[in-house]
């Protein structure tokens, strides 16, 4: 039987010039199309993490959404989405961040995360590690303690994963 990396890779769908000319944005949706390996996805994240008490999961938006939900049902911890301006409705704290092609924000409500409380991340990709080195810093800024970073892919030669100072799993590399 195939090993999930390879499953993944099978799977995932190169399309090229998006969002822009010149870049090979790596589509998660047919995984999300295939019941079977969406489970071994998550199930893949939550043995690695299921021995360190992690008490929320944080999405990042909005693919992380998609992985973190059923993460945390799995880990019998709660949720939390980390969001782009504009979409909390309640007390917030922000973060700007750098991405490969401009710059964003995320927000997390003041009580998604509390002091002490033991935090995963998780996101579908890790590019130049930006917006996860924002989530952390939320999470911090709430008081958390960042037990680390899931990523469904990671595109390697960006280096993105220096930028993020907590342990990084990544089930696919390129």
């Amino acid at each position: 039987m195939q090993d999930l990396a390879e499953r993944l890779d099978d799977t995932i769908r190169d399309v090229p010039d998006f969002p822009k000319p010149g870049i090979l944005f790596k589509d998660i949706t047919p995984v999300l199309a295939d019941p079977v390996l969406m489970k071994a996805t998550v199930d893949h994240f939550a043995k690695k993490w299921a021995g360190e008490k992690v008490d929320v999961v944080v999405g990042m938006e909005s693919r992380g959404f998609i992985f973190g939900a059923p993460l945390a049902m799995a880990l019998n911890a709660a949720f939390a989405p980390a969001r782009k301006p504009g979409k909390l409705p309640y007390n917030k704290i922000g973060v700007e961040y750098s991405l490969e092609y401009g710059t964003n924000r995320l927000e997390m409500h003041t009580d998604a995360v509390k002091p002490g409380q033991r935090v995963l991340i998780i996101d579908d990709l890790l590019a130049t590690g930006g917006t996860a080195a924002a989530t952390v810093k939320l999470v911090r800024q709430l008081g958390g303690n960042v037990l680390g970073c899931a990523f469904v892919l990671e595109l390697g030669f960006l280096d993105g994963r220096p930028k993020i100072d907590v342990p990084v799993e990544s089930i696919l590399v390129y």
